[in-house]
């Protein structure tokens, strides 16, 4: 017996709910995993690590991972795998970018900002917008815009500085990265799909 479903049998899925679960019991135990799976894939990603002159906020891979996250548990698993990815973080665990816990930081927003866009990004998923890949660019777009929308704002407020100077700091040198890692994306998730597809 095959232990995966197939999307076109459920068409409102997302790419963990492919995995095969029998029992409510080991579903729970299956989503549970996957939380935790999505807050440390997260947290290493975040190592990934490459400083940006004049900026507080470094390029990291941590932003695509979240996406990916989101897109691939859903808005309700892809929330709870960047809050537990942003509390274990406050609590001291030192994974995310360049090795920073706590939530002094003024990047910190960016990581308020990536358990919205996993939760936005996890619902589009789940109509479509992760399985072609113009649906994906979008998808990936709308989740990047979250992020810089609730982080260049906490980074203007707690470095004290305009809102023109954390977009020039905080946004202008990370779109360049960000097309990229979309690029990725669109190749990845709809390329996922259709290989589940073939398993199914």
């Amino acid at each position: 017996m095959s232990t995966l479903t197939t999307a076109t049998t459920r068409p409102g899925a997302v790419l963990a709910d492919l995995l095969h679960t029998p029992t409510a019991g080991r579903a729970r135990v299956r989503d549970a995993a996957l939380v935790v799976g999505g807050a440390a894939l997260t947290g290493i990603a975040a190592q990934i690590a490459v400083p940006v002159p004049g900026s507080p906020v470094p390029v990291t891979g941590q932003t695509f991972a979240a996406l990916l996250v989101g897109a691939s548990l859903g808005a309700g698993r892809g929330l709870l795998s960047l809050l537990v990815y942003a509390l274990v973080g406050m609590a001291g665990m030192p994974w995310f970018a360049e090795g920073a816990s706590g939530a002094t930081a003024p990047s910190f927003g960016y990581v308020i900002g990536m358990m919205l866009a996993a939760t936005a990004v996890g619902a589009l998923a789940r109509r479509g917008g992760d399985r072609g890949m113009v649906r994906t660019v979008g998808t990936m777009a709308v989740g990047s815009a979250i992020i810089y929308a609730v982080g260049v704002p906490y980074l203007a407020l707690s470095l004290d500085i305009s809102l023109s100077d954390a977009v020039a700091a905080g946004l202008t040198p990370f779109l360049l990265g960000d097309a990229l890692k979309v690029a990725l994306a669109m190749g990845l998730l709809p390329t996922a799909w259709r290989l589940l597809d073939r398993r199914g």
